[in-house]
């Protein structure tokens, strides 16, 4: 399984996470990239809407009902794990916004110009920054909103702020 061995989610194991193509029309939408069942709850906890599903069991992978989602963000900063983006492919007519967790220093600014960075830590695109949120509900763990040509949202999961390497 290339995730155990690399870390690396299969194109099949994304697959299972992501919302329709029509939800993704809709508006921003989170998307829980979690694959292991480890004992873990903290999404499930700060979704004030109940999109991410109660788990039976701690140890459960979490579960999003697209519909019920508003993309608010709340849940990225509350995953320890670092495993939930919200992505919105309705910024503009070419770009769409991954918001993501950001825990390194200093933190980018609104504005800045970033290399877009895929699961493997390698560069697809530029992107801008667009968003950051930074206060106490965060506590610590930055949520991000990266501005991207629509083609690569479903690719970037991190940045490299300056630019490339």
């Amino acid at each position: 399984m290339m995730l155990e061995s690399t870390g690396i989610p299969t194109k099949q194991d994304l697959e299972s996470k992501m919302p329709t193509a029509e939800r993704l029309a809709k508006g921003p939408v989170a998307v829980v990239e979690c694959f292991q069942e480890i004992p873990c709850d903290p999404c499930y906890h700060s979704c004030k809407r109940g999109a991410i599903s109660e788990l039976i069991d701690i140890n459960d992978i979490p579960y999003v009902d697209f519909d019920k989602c508003n993309g608010c963000a709340l849940c990225i900063s509350n995953c320890p794990g670092l495993a939930i983006f919200v992505l919105d492919q309705t910024y503009d007519e070419e770009y769409g916004v991954v918001k993501m967790p950001y825990e390194f220093l200093p933190r980018p600014v609104v504005g800045d110009e970033v290399a877009a960075l895929n699961r493997e830590g390698h560069e697809v695109c530029k992107g801008k920054i667009v968003e950051v949120r930074d206060g106490k509900v965060q506590d610590k763990t930055a949520v991000i909103g990266v501005a991207v040509p629509k083609e690569y949202l479903m690719e970037v999961r991190n940045i490299q702020v300056g630019g490339s390497k």
